[in-house]
């Protein structure tokens, strides 16, 4: 069953440190975190002489490589799609000029590592804003069910094998991508005292995950939600 498996928590190591270095710290005046929002770029450095004159700084040199690659890779995913996903994402495209699916995907595959390592370990806040209201109730639901069956899951997010769009469809104004998730976990659920009951430590398992995510495009809100969730498997 998909929520016996589930969601997102890279591991106490990895996930926890993901899910606080973006989720973690926040003072109360921060604006929601966005996985899919396209990053601003940076102003110049600058530094002063001195005389107190202001020079800018020689930009960085760009780390091309891998993400050129990446992104070749994405842009020839979604290059291959056909029927009616292209039609949908071309839809989409139409209403909201600034969507771009290679930016997209990216955006899912962060979201899915913050969703399932929040779900593993019971970060109800963390998966408020990133689920609506029917999902995050189920979400809740299982969590709270966990524990009060004193039980705690933990899943290793081994890696994230493709991540593909596998639907698109524009209905009312409302956005919605769905994204195909091949990845490698290790689930294991554990009682109070630690035992294992569900689960094995050494298995890593491939789990298929298809989520839609979904946003009005006439909303000034850049933020997509997951609104529904399938585990074919």
């Amino acid at each position: 069953m998909f929520f016996e498996i589930l969601f997102f928590a890279v591991v106490a190591g990895f996930l926890g440190w993901r899910l606080y270095s973006v989720l973690g710290r926040r003072t109360g005046h921060e604006k929601p975190f966005d996985p899919f929002r396209t990053k601003e770029p940076e102003a110049p450095a600058t530094v002063s002489d001195r005389d107190g004159n202001i020079r800018r700084l020689p930009e960085p040199a760009a780390r091309p490589e891998r993400v050129d690659r990446d992104r070749r890779k994405l842009e020839a995913a979604i290059a291959g799609v056909a029927g009616d996903v292209r039609r949908g994402l071309e839809e989409i495209r139409s209403a909201d000029p600034k969507f771009d699916p290679v930016d997209f995907v990216a955006g899912a595959r962060v979201a899915f590592e913050m969703i399932v390592g929040a779900f593993a370990q019971g970060d109800v806040k963390a998966l408020r804003p990133l689920l609506n209201d029917q999902v995050f109730g189920n979400f809740a639901g299982a969590i709270e069910e966990r524990n009060r069956n004193k039980e705690r899951h933990e899943t290793t997010l081994v890696g994230i094998l493709s991540a593909d769009i596998a639907g698109a469809a524009l209905k009312s104004d409302e956005a919605q991508v769905t994204v195909k998730f091949v990845s490698q976990q290790i689930n294991v659920t554990k009682d109070q005292e630690g035992r294992i009951i569900d689960g094995d430590p050494s298995e890593v398992a491939n789990i298929t995950d298809v989520w839609t995510f979904a946003r009005p495009v006439k909303s000034r809100d850049p933020n997509w939600v997951l609104t529904a969730t399938e585990s074919p498997q």
